[in-house]
């Protein structure tokens, strides 16, 4: 597995990371026995990026990935976030980036996880009441007491990054980047680079949608919160469906599937870049793995970049009130 550097910090993952969150919640039913095989697999197969957050599940995935990595925590490189809050019955209560609870929600991670460290740690959404400098201040605190080992940040805007790795050097930024979501692209990726800050892809594959396995609406599960996305409702699924079409058919030219294609791509663009698709099967984990042996020539490139631009994609990532919480 090919090892990509997280910005100038020493951070040092596997190209390819993998998301967990789907093992627990938003995305239809779970099995704990398949998610932990999968991450299992995923260690003997040089995957060793493990991405979760405190409000999975609410605290759940912390636990289930304490449990799948229990004995194996020197092959791994974990990260996990705060900053979501939510109640005892799953309610989310709002955004806290306050330093006294940066510190409690970093001991509750340590305890469901099961670990003495956590190696890279971000705030999940920024805290538009609490000043950026505190919120990194508290980080770099723990990084001191030996808590974490790296500080990340999560859709974050590119001059709030700026005011974060003045206080602490950032060694990652965790935003939804892929063929469909490419407004990283404008700002936000240019300041990471100027700075010297690893750049780490959730929803790589567009929610799924990349797959080229979603045709119509009703093949989400009732449960699943991709239902209430904007790109997966109306005239915005039709549209989008035409430009996975696209890319679909490249793919076949390349002899891959749609998913590796779009993941190659991202890896394509950058060996700061570490995309993080996230799976509970063993079988999709396979697949996406694949895309790090896909080779794209400039041709191919340009050929996707004109199927799919930047902006392409029909509607907003999030609902409106997501939408309100991210590139602050």
């Amino acid at each position: 597995m090919e090892k990509r550097k997280l910005g100038k910090t020493g951070l040092e993952v596997s190209a390819l990371g993998l998301g967990c969150m789907g093992m627990s919640e938003f995305y239809g039913t779970t099995d704990d026995k398949e998610s932990i095989r999968t991450i299992l697999y995923a260690l003997e197969l040089g995957l060793d990026f493990l991405d979760t957050a405190d409000m999975y599940g609410n605290g759940v995935n912390e636990k289930l990935i304490g449990r799948a990595i229990k004995g194996h925590r020197d092959q791994i490189i974990l990260a996990t976030k705060f900053g979501n809050v939510r109640d005892e019955t799953g309610a989310f209560l709002g955004i806290n980036g306050r330093p006294e609870y940066v510190k409690k929600a970093c001991d509750a991670s340590l305890r469901r996880l099961g670990v003495d460290y956590i190696d890279l740690y971000y705030q999940h959404r920024v805290d538009t009441d609490t000043p950026i400098e505190e919120t990194v201040g508290a980080m770099s605190d723990l990084v001191k007491a030996g808590k974490i080992r790296y500080i990340g940040l999560s859709e974050v805007s590119a001059e709030t990054l700026k005011k974060a790795n003045k206080v602490h050097p950032i060694a990652a930024v965790q935003t939804e980047y892929s063929l469909w979501s490419r407004d990283v692209e404008d700002e936000i990726l240019p300041a990471c680079r100027e700075l010297g800050i690893g750049f780490v892809c959730y929803s790589p594959l567009g929610r799924g949608f990349l797959t080229g396995q979603i045709k119509k609406f009703d093949d989400l599960a009732e449960d699943d919160f991709r239902r209430y996305s904007p790109r997966f409702q109306g005239e915005n699924f039709q549209k989008n469906l035409q430009l996975v079409d696209r890319i679909q058919a490249i793919a076949q030219e390349k002899n891959c599937k749609a998913s590796q294609l779009a993941l190659a791509w991202l890896l394509a663009q950058g060996k700061d870049i570490v995309p993080i698709p996230g799976t509970k099967r063993i079988t999709y984990l396979e697949e996406n793995l694949g895309a790090v042996d896909i080779r794209l020539t400039e041709e191919d490139l340009k050929r996707i970049n004109e199927v799919m631009p930047n902006g392409a994609a029909s509607g907003e990532r999030y609902p409106e009130d997501g939408m309100k919480k991210v590139n602050l």
